[in-house]
């Protein structure tokens, strides 16, 4: 099998796989984490905006040409349309686009500005990274959104926390999301 087949299969049923993992998962946390970071697609700055919640669980993710209250301000509508509810607390770096949003689209939630708070969400571009130099960078903005979307919705399901958990409760975490994919994806997968 060629990495251009799995591409085209990623492109094919990636997203619809994305979704019905998505609507498995229980609903995301009362705090969210922003962030952006900087990639380059063909040569011009693109800006991965993307939200997470307190346990690690990505809520979404947005690739725009802009990093700017507008930017912003699209990232927040689009999550609170997905988490239909807004967080009790917003936590992200000192860019000032955050603030100028937040007060737009959610007066009422508290916003807490720190540069090592959102380490979270810091932590969550790390794959995205490691997708990136796997496949040569993104070759453009719409296929970096598909892609990402696609992939921090599945990501999401194996996304198991190794912090105050024995070997045994991970291996059955692992084992009930390998059933959940082979339920979603339609194959048999050995547990």
């Amino acid at each position: 099998m060629s990495y251009e087949t799995v591409r085209q299969w990623g492109r094919k049923f990636g997203q619809a796989f994305a979704n019905r993992t998505r609507d498995r998962l229980l609903c995301g946390g009362d705090k969210w984490h922003l962030d952006e970071v900087v990639l380059k697609i063909a040569g011009v700055k693109h800006w991965v905006w993307r939200a997470v919640d307190q346990m690690g669980v990505v809520l979404d993710v947005l690739v725009q040409s802009r990093r700017d209250k507008q930017a912003a301000k699209r990232l927040l509508r689009k999550l609170l349309k997905r988490q239909m509810r807004p967080p009790r607390v917003m936590i992200t770096d000192k860019l000032a686009s955050y603030g100028a949003a937040r007060k737009e689209v959610m007066p009422s939630v508290k916003h807490r500005q720190h540069k090592g708070l959102d380490n979270r969400a810091e932590n969550s571009h790390q794959p995205t990274r490691r997708r990136e130099r796997q496949m040569k960078q993104f070759k453009s903005p719409g296929q970096a959104q598909r892609f990402l979307s696609a992939h921090d919705g599945i990501n999401n399901l194996f996304h198991l926390r190794r912090d105050h958990v024995q070997a045994a409760q991970h291996r059955a975490a692992r084992g009930r999301a390998l059933k959940t994919w082979a339920e979603l994806s339609g194959s048999a997968v050995a547990v």
